[in-house]
């Protein structure tokens, strides 16, 4: 008997988002779907490791501009014109962390970069709203960060780009695929220099278990969770996740999501913060494995946990980003032709 033809994942992808966004998005998926199934927008993210100064002029002569600092500009205009008490807005923002957009509208790609005489490259090319997360960690110098799932590592060059390493910070980087941890000893390679990536600890563990080896230690812990790729998964066949062989990994994936958060939580000080993120629009992958680990968190754990206000930042980066505002908890950037950046979900967490 013939075989019914498979049918492609990406198109299993859609159909299931065409469900399930339709309802969540409600009048927006229309123009979301459209994001997602075009050209991705990038952003490049500086590297202060290598000689930026002619970078940035190269930048700046293609109409690319640093959405960090605009941001923060705008923020500090706004308070000096206003009457109240300005709020703190940007205090929790780090300037050190640099990344060059093009304007809403401007679909212009960047060159790949170019090696200084060090060898390290000038800027690193990734979804500019992959940096929010990082952002919102407001990593301080002196921090014992933990990025838990931290390949292919964009988010791990971005906390580097803090100066974490250099001034009594550390940075634990660990990523439970022994491939994908290699992609990210090869980023470090090309951006980093040896004395600075010899102060990292690098490991391929399986994050779920990080709390049986060094629990309470972290005053910062980044949980950017493996998920459905939304962007990646209604465009590309390739390592799809909404391949038929791969249903029961997909339905599973809420449930790991919630023991890497709740591994993240527990690597925490008392009064340090965790960062969640997903690249998905899903609220079952989002809101809903914060509510529950929150909730574990207080009966299982006897640990309370505060949910961080991050509306501030849909007021500083709305130039740049096209947010969702309509999300019960953290904040989520959608894709939208005039800014395809995302999605990007993310959520802060204190553990009081």
């Amino acid at each position: 008997a013939a075989t019914a033809p498979r049918i492609p994942s990406t198109r299993l992808a859609l159909h299931h988002f065409d469900t399930a966004y339709s309802l969540h998005l409600k009048e927006l998926w229309p123009s979301v779907r459209v994001g997602l199934l075009c050209e991705q927008k990038y952003g490049a993210l500086l590297n202060n490791f290598s000689a930026p100064d002619h970078v940035i002029e190269e930048l700046e002569l293609l109409n690319a501009t640093d959405f960090v600092f605009k941001a923060l500009q705008k923020a500090q205009q706004s308070q000096q014109g206003a009457e109240t008490s300005p709020l703190p807005f940007s205090a929790s923002i780090n300037p050190k962390i640099k990344c060059y957009t093009f304007p809403r509208g401007d679909i212009t790609r960047f060159h790949p970069a170019r090696p200084d005489t060090l060898g390290l490259l000038g800027y690193y090319l990734m979804d500019a709203a992959s940096l929010l997360p990082v952002l919102a960690l407001d990593v301080h110098q002196d921090d014992l960060v933990l990025d838990l799932c931290a390949a292919p590592g964009g988010k791990t060059l971005a906390l580097l780009q803090t100066g974490l390493c250099i001034s009594g910070g550390h940075l634990a980087a660990n990523d439970v695929s022994v491939s994908r941890t290699k992609r990210l000893h090869q980023i470090l390679h090309n951006y980093v220099p040896k004395e600075v990536r010899e102060t990292l600890s690098v490991t391929s563990y399986d994050g779920r278990d990080w709390k049986d080896m060094e629990g309470s230690t972290f005053n910062k812990v980044l949980v950017d969770v493996p998920c459905t790729t939304d962007r990646h998964s209604a465009m590309e066949e390739e390592n799809n996740i909404f391949h038929k062989r791969r249903t029961k990994e997909r339905q599973m994936l809420p449930m790991l999501q919630l023991q890497l958060l709740m591994a993240g939580i527990l690597a925490t000080k008392p009064g340090g913060e965790v960062v969640y993120s997903t690249c998905s629009l899903s609220p079952l992958q989002n809101e809903c494995v914060i509510e529950r680990a929150v909730e574990i968190a207080e009966t299982e754990f006897n640990i309370n946990i505060h949910v961080v206000d991050l509306s501030h930042f849909r007021t500083l980066f709305q130039d740049t980003f096209s947010f969702f505002s309509d999300c019960r908890l953290g904040e989520l950037v959608l894709p939208h032709l005039t800014a395809n950046f995302g999605p990007m979900y993310f959520c802060k967490l204190r553990r009081m």
